[in-house]
């Protein structure tokens, strides 16, 4: 199992409509495309940056379902968040497997 995890640093003034559009628009859209199990979204309440913090964490059951996402969807829903929120967001994104 692995988990995919997308950290996002929001300006304050952009924090509640982000919120609003990943938890509509972008993870559902995530889920639809059948290749995570499960998802979650936190907020970083002790981050050391300017702004807000959220992580959108997402399982996967193997790497091949992983890339297969990245290869197939990652880019136009990436460019899709860019679109919507241009320079007032800023994500960076890391993988982890499932130890204990």
């Amino acid at each position: 199992m692995l988990l995919y995890n997308v950290t996002s640093i929001i300006e304050d003034d952009t924090a509640a409509q982000w919120l609003q559009w990943m938890q509509e628009e972008h993870i559902p859209k995530v889920m639809e495309t059948g290749k995570f199990v499960s998802y979650r979204l936190l907020k970083v309440l002790d981050s050391p940056n300017e702004g807000v913090t959220y992580c959108a964490q997402y399982v996967a059951e193997s790497m091949a379902e992983y890339e297969e996402y990245q290869e197939k969807f990652a880019p136009e829903l990436q460019a899709e968040a860019l679109q919507h929120f241009e320079t007032r967001v800023v994500a960076f994104r890391t993988l982890m497997e499932y130890i204990a």
